[in-house]
């Protein structure tokens, strides 16, 4: 059974939730979005998925864990007797995660229709 640490969302106004997101972040909130995790398994996520762009170590990953707990992106938890805290995504993390997916993809459409990049670079 887990203990929930303090799971208080904070109150984020909504246009600062459709900000743009820093690689970082989205990386972060992206590994968590496949459940919660513990920070050393979000850490491989976000290295198997950035693939080293941009590079981020283990101070990175930890450090935003906490900024977006202290924003109410991630909620944190701990199982009873174990010291290894798990991260989850708030309503206000998936939020977050869908307004800036959105932005991604309206980019990439953009940049698509204008015939900006192709398959092969020339």
């Amino acid at each position: 059974m887990e203990k929930q640490l303090d799971m208080t969302e904070a109150k984020i106004p909504s246009n600062k939730l459709l900000a743009p997101l820093t690689s970082v972040v989205f990386y972060v909130l992206l590994a968590l979005n496949d459940g919660p995790a513990h920070g050393y398994a979000v850490m491989r996520a976000v290295a198997g998925t950035a693939a080293g762009e941009p590079p981020m170590g283990p101070s990175t990953v930890y450090g935003t864990l906490q900024r977006l707990f202290h924003r109410g992106l991630v909620s944190v938890s701990r199982a009873r007797g174990s010291q290894r805290k798990r991260y989850a995504l708030t309503p206000a993390g998936h939020r977050a995660l869908w307004a800036e997916s959105v932005r991604i993809a309206r980019l990439a459409d953009l940049v698509r229709a204008r015939h900006l990049v192709s398959d092969h670079p020339t």
